[in-house]
């Protein structure tokens, strides 16, 4: 059994070591792509808390008028930022592949 598990390892070492120079550019836009999604997740979670905290002061069975706006506005200046912050990164990219 080890020495099976053993050339199981060699095999995954030798196949790693295969990996030409554009298969490990690649993973690593893979890795970071997923690195992205995973902090944009974790801002969206953090936001949603922030206007949670903000606008909701007793939790029910409904959200009044007052409470219901407050999120939307809240929402509303987080989608703004979030498209602004991206139309800027987009400009120093574009011009840092120039």
């Amino acid at each position: 059994m080890r020495k099976h598990s053993c050339r199981k390892v060699a095999s995954l070492r030798r196949t790693m070591a295969e990996l030409g120079e554009a298969d490990e550019a690649e993973l690593q836009r893979l890795v970071a792509a997923e690195q992205q999604k995973a902090q944009f997740t974790a801002q969206v979670h953090h936001f949603m808390e922030l206007c949670w905290d903000k606008c909701v002061e007793k939790p029910g069975n409904r959200l009044d008028s007052r409470t219901e706006n407050c999120l939307s506005s809240c929402v509303d200046r987080f989608i703004d930022t979030t498209l602004a912050i991206t139309s800027r990164f987009a400009q120093i990219v574009q011009k840092g592949g120039q």
